[in-house]
């Protein structure tokens, strides 16, 4: 079964159209990325699943049912852009708050329960105030896990953290899918943290679902391609753009070259024009590369 299923979503804002005839498929129990620029349509479509905005018109189903129905809503937890919390209370005061909103059973066993889930035991008398970023996103997800959801949508968490921030929020999201049967959508501008734990993708433009796939999927369609250094790149590159097709400099002045080749036959060329190659490894384009290659194919 499907978590989410999404057919035609429209939602116009007086004379902009936000989403545009989306289609949309998150298999139960898969970590969804949810990839977009800003303005495309994102966090409209993630507030409609919540609940927070209607759409104009379109189907959205939760677990096969529409998404307005009252007992599959009491299985999600949100967290769109920072959780509402008093920034005077304490972190347990904050969730055992939500929890009597919630008319949760047992409130004090269920903080704690969620409180463990994000790692947050520890925190839990500090002021909310008083909080890093990092601490403030699990305290988010935290309250979104009361009650037991068994969906979770996230609107960009892990952004703004520091490099351990985000290892530690990785962690808590894949040991809830894995080890909490907690289907995950989230949606994030880190591509390479999102390329980590996700298992699908889904990619909007301009309020259209323009790429679906699964991680093994994404696997396939990256392009592998030689990457290497020499003392000196300039001539290098010069030299392999006599021979090859696509030759290409990347950020950390590695050479690139896509054309369909082996190492070896690249380190006899370059030799054979007095070259000598100080690294050379296979590699393949990342979640980002891809991505961006994929925008700009649509302009």
């Amino acid at each position: 079964m499907n978590a989410i299923e999404i057919r035609n979503l429209t939602k116009i804002f007086g004379q902009k159209q936000a989403v545009c005839g989306l289609n949309m498929t998150v298999p139960e129990g898969s970590i969804y990325g949810f990839i977009g620029e800003n303005g495309s349509g994102k966090s409209t479509t993630e507030k409609i699943i919540c609940g927070l905005i209607h759409p104009t018109s379109g189907v959205v189903k939760i677990n096969g049912k529409d998404y307005t129905d009252i007992d599959e809503r009491s299985k999600m937890g949100c967290l769109i852009e920072t959780p509402g919390c008093f920034p005077n209370y304490s972190v347990w005061n904050n969730l055992m708050l939500q929890a009597t909103n919630l008319d949760i059973p047992n409130k004090q066993e269920e903080v704690r329960k969620v409180l463990k889930l994000v790692r947050m035991e520890g925190a839990a008398g500090n002021k909310y105030k008083n909080c890093s970023l990092g601490m403030k996103q699990r305290i988010g997800i935290a309250m979104a896990l009361l009650g037991n959801p068994k969906l979770l949508i996230l609107d960009e968490p892990i952004n703004g953290l520091d490099v351990d921030g985000m290892r530690i929020m990785r962690e808590v999201l894949v040991d809830l899918a894995t080890n909490h049967n907690v289907t995950i959508l989230v949606s994030s501008h880190i591509l390479g943290e999102l390329e980590k734990i996700a298992t699908h993708y889904g990619i909007i433009r301009g309020g259209k679902m323009i790429k679906e796939m699964t991680s093994e999927e994404f696997e396939k369609e990256c392009r592998t391609y030689i990457a290497l250094k020499t003392k000196n790149i300039d001539d290098t590159k010069y030299i392999l753009n006599k021979k090859y097709i696509r030759v290409e400099k990347d950020e950390e002045d590695y050479l690139r070259i896509y054309d369909l080749v082996t190492p070896e036959e690249i380190v006899t060329y370059l030799y054979q024009n007095n070259i000598l190659v100080n690294e050379i490894k296979i590699d393949k384009i990342s979640l980002e590369e891809y991505y961006i290659d994929l925008m700009k194919e649509g302009r």
